[in-house]
């Protein structure tokens, strides 16, 4: 299963065709009603914080405004989904210390937030600063994999990492039969894929060589099953939009740094949710940049 950072008293675990999944319930110290928007998820990926990165430097600086901002908003969004390279380079332990401590003002605001790996992290080096987020039984081996239920939808987590500083990605065979499984288990509302990788299909063939290798059996699995709505993933410092078999590809971009300045910025998303399509609106660290706030709808494919 991914990292999960969590008020624990507002959540409840069970079992789901062998994953964890995240129930957003309500404890002793949960927050009222009013002050969650349950519609409501915010996106971020690719923060690659490093260890030595000079406090001034913009890409600490740019996750720093971020989580400030998020945090300073006047409702909680029903969890933050942050989407692999969480480390600047190849995971080293320092570069999770300070990952750690820009992130921790969401889980001290009780903000559920839920952490996936990409191809320049380490899960060992991950797991030696966080050790108390070590599955002890990870129903896929060797990777991390959840699903988190919202209102509106339900995020199916996946692990792409094949290995550490190998730009190309996978799912395998092993977690390609377990989605299938708890998809099959969860079909009474949207279901959304979340990896770090692009797929090598359907959008995005510029970056075709560094993409999810196993794509085509990725698709096998999720085209068929109409309730899946879209895939959600980063890796690329970019943005955009496409469509493949009717499933959503959405390409949201990094917080750190831009692989083009003069096409792309850093900024985080917000998915706003209902049960027939979704709200995306891009929120940039630079105020002036003309995609701040702009907003673009998504309607599902029919089931």
């Amino acid at each position: 299963m991914p990292i999960h950072l969590a008020n624990l008293n507002r959540r409840c675990f069970l079992q789901a065709a062998g994953a964890i999944v995240l129930l957003y319930g309500r404890g002793a110290n949960a927050a009222e009603p009013t002050d969650v928007e349950s519609d409501l998820v915010y996106l971020l990926n690719d923060t690659h914080i490093g260890e030595k990165h000079p406090p001034d430097s913009p890409v600490p600086s740019h996750l720093r405004q971020v989580v400030t901002e998020l945090v300073d908003r006047p409702t909680k969004p029903a969890c933050v989904l942050i989407n692999g390279d969480l480390a600047l380079k190849d995971g080293q332990p320092g570069d999770y210390r300070h990952f750690a401590k820009l992130i921790l003002p969401l889980q001290e605001a009780g903000i559920e937030t839920h952490l996936t790996l990409g191809n320049h992290d380490h899960r060992e080096a991950f797991y030696e600063i966080l050790s108390e987020q070590r599955p002890e039984k990870p129903p896929v081996e060797s990777r991390h994999i959840a699903v988190v239920e919202t209102q509106h939808a339900d995020f199916f987590l996946l692990d792409s990492l094949q290995k550490t500083m190998v730009t190309q990605g996978t799912i395998g065979e092993s977690q390609l039969k377990w989605l299938a499984s708890a998809l099959d288990s969860l079909k009474t509302k949207p279901a959304i894929i979340v990896t770090h990788h692009n797929p090598r299909l359907g959008g995005d063939p510029l970056h075709f060589p560094g993409g999810l290798i196993d794509s085509q059996e990725l698709w096998e699995i999720i085209g068929p099953r109409t309730w899946v709505k879209a895939y959600i993933h980063g890796h690329i410092h970019d943005r955009s939009y496409a469509e493949h078999q009717g499933i959503h590809i959405l390409n949201t971009p990094a917080t750190s740094y831009v692989a083009d300045p003069e096409k792309s910025t850093t900024s985080w998303t917000t998915a706003k949710l209902t049960a027939n399509d979704v709200t995306l609106t891009t929120h940039t660290t630079d105020a002036q940049h003309p995609w701040n706030g702009e907003s673009k709808v998504l309607k599902w494919r029919s089931a």
